[in-house]
């Protein structure tokens, strides 16, 4: 065993439950608490984990899964399913309101993005529908960054070293985009630490998936996992928007 291969100690489904978790720390605090707070902070951040990890599973997917169609079928049914206790977690001092189309809709574009990179051939059209793809993901959660970690992480996954280095490319734009997003809303050095914040859990993700990453899925509990995965979203999404309602 070589002394790369002998860390990496993590397969597909263990990252999967960090990026779960991560994302349910984000969720709670975004919904529940003050975002300026240092454990606010923490979790919020903490949650930038999750769509890099999603969004590199997406493409393995799209490699390995048996059928394309379904995927995305499935992949489509349950972000229907999640959008109606997506805006009831995340609507701010109402019951219910529209707060845009849920993250699993996102991954659809992505997966979108993906079959455009990869089975497309006329160039102009090509093009014309990856400017569709980022357009319609403004109305999605994760807008315009989604698309661009597809785009990365498409191109950099031809080696392992362009993989790394695609990661990099995203936490670079995601920190450049969170600081720009927060020039005229946060001090100098606020704005600073929170992109440095950014940056870095988009790098624990690449770490997690370039570094200690086996390639492999759980031995035991595979289709329990795959189901759990879908069901975990909506599912945690409703119970804290019911807990948020009843705090109205």
């Amino acid at each position: 065993m070589s002394a790369e291969e002998k860390y990496r100690c993590l397969n597909k489904d263990a990252i999967k439950y960090i990026a779960m978790l991560t994302m349910l720390f984000n969720h709670i605090a975004t919904i529940f608490m003050n975002p300026e707070s240092v454990v606010g902070t923490i979790f919020i951040y903490a949650g930038y984990f999750t769509a890099p990890v999603m969004i590199y599973f997406l493409l393995e997917g799209y490699d390995y899964t048996r059928s394309r169609k379904r995927y995305l079928v499935r992949l489509f049914l349950f972000a229907v399913v999640s959008e109606l206790p997506f805006c009831l977690a995340l609507t701010q001092g109402k019951i219910l309101e529209f707060y845009g189309f849920n993250m699993l809709f996102t991954l659809c574009l992505c997966f979108l993005l993906i079959y455009i990179e990869r089975e497309m051939t006329h160039m102009a059209m090509r093009n014309l529908l990856i400017v569709g793809i980022f357009f319609a993901s403004i109305f999605c959660d994760w807008a315009l960054i989604a698309p661009a970690f597809t785009l990365f992480f498409i191109h950099g996954k031809v080696s392992a070293a362009g993989m790394k280095a695609a990661f990099v490319k995203s936490a670079v734009f995601f920190g450049a985009f969170n600081f720009l997003g927060g020039i005229g809303r946060f001090p100098i050095w606020q704005n600073l630490l929170y992109a440095f914040l950014s940056m870095a859990a988009v790098g624990a993700a690449g770490f997690c998936v370039t570094v200690l990453y086996n390639g492999k899925r759980m031995e035991k509990g595979k289709n329990f996992s795959k189901w759990f995965f879908y069901i975990f979203y909506p599912a945690h999404l409703l119970i804290l928007g019911g807990i948020r309602i009843s705090l109205l």
